[in-house]
């Protein structure tokens, strides 16, 4: 398959290098040094299990991607809005256009910047990866999992395509009947720990350390399925315990990587985080008194 990726980061690298290795032509829409690397070298992988390099294609003008059947889109949310006009001009030229983006909002934030609704499927990919440098990415965790769906609910055969094409690739793929679900599941666990993690300025082995630790990652959990259900999204009753016995599993060291951009000081997920939270809670009349706190305390800058 021909595949776009818009995003030279952790996410981005590691997907799109992955694809090239497993035969697929993978074009990149990269950035200066970035789109460099991955012309003269391609995209080197660190892993757990290996280390490999895979050859790929970069481009800098969103023209290059015309021709691409399916698009990722690999960027942080706060970039979104500067590279929504490269996803829909492929989308134009007949690409499907799949967003792993942290949140529940990037399918709607691409459709209203001019992405065809009928291009855009929903996706949800769990992977700790990281550039260390130009073309360079880092597979921290052992598990690299994505999941496609159509919006706003359902499968199809362009879905079963794309699970298809990652797990030829050896990515742990599956089709979601339900991607809302997927997606608020996801945000019920990764918005506490951001948020957490972010008021102590530490890793999970700081935030277990402080008074009522334990409470304070309860209630975050539970704001945020309470949002879902109010907005209609079919959470499972017992969704909240399994969530917070996953984030009461997680090693001490683990560092969000909200936290890790909030320490650097530049641009964070947080309104796509807590924010979103706070603001479709304050919308369906659900009261979410932590996270709001959290976008309080965290929206302003230290140093």
């Amino acid at each position: 398959m021909r595949i776009g990726v818009i995003g030279a980061g952790g996410v981005g690298l590691y997907y799109g290098a992955v694809l090239a290795r497993a035969g697929h032509e993978v074009t990149f829409l990269a950035r200066g040094a970035s789109a460099e690397a991955i012309r003269e070298r391609g995209v080197a992988v660190r892993s757990p299990e290996e280390s490999f390099s895979a050859r790929a294609t970069a481009v800098t003008e969103p023209a290059g991607l015309r021709g691409a059947e399916l698009v990722l889109v690999a960027v942080k949310g706060y970039a979104l809005g500067d590279v929504a006009g490269a996803a829909a001009l492929a989308a134009a030229a007949g690409a499907v256009v799949l967003p792993l983006l942290n949140g529940v909002e990037a399918a709607d934030r691409l459709i209203a910047a001019g992405v065809p609704a009928g291009a855009v499927l929903g996706g949800v990919t769990y992977i700790s990866a990281a550039r260390s440098a130009p073309g360079v990415v880092e597979r921290r965790s052992s598990f690299q999992r994505v999941i496609v769906g159509e919006l706003p609910a359902g499968s199809s055969a362009r879905v079963r395509a794309v699970v298809e094409v990652f797990g030829s690739a050896g990515v742990d793929a599956t089709a979601s009947e339900d991607i809302q679900v997927e997606l608020w599941r996801k945000l019920a666990f990764l918005a506490p720990i951001s948020a957490a993690c972010g008021l102590v300025r530490g890793d999970m082995a700081a935030v277990r350390k402080r008074p009522l630790a334990g409470a304070l990652l309860q209630r975050l959990v539970g704001e945020t399925a309470a949002v879902a259900r109010a907005l209609g999204v079919a959470l499972l009753a017992g969704e909240e315990e399994k969530v917070v016995a996953q984030i009461a599993a997680l090693a001490g060291p683990l560092r969000p990587s909200f936290l890790l951009d909030l320490l650097a000081g530049g641009p964070n997920e947080l309104d796509l985080l807590s924010g979103a939270i706070s603001r479709l809670g304050a919308a369906a009349g659900v009261p979410t008194p932590v996270h709001d706190v959290a976008v309080t305390v965290l929206s302003v800058p230290t140093g």
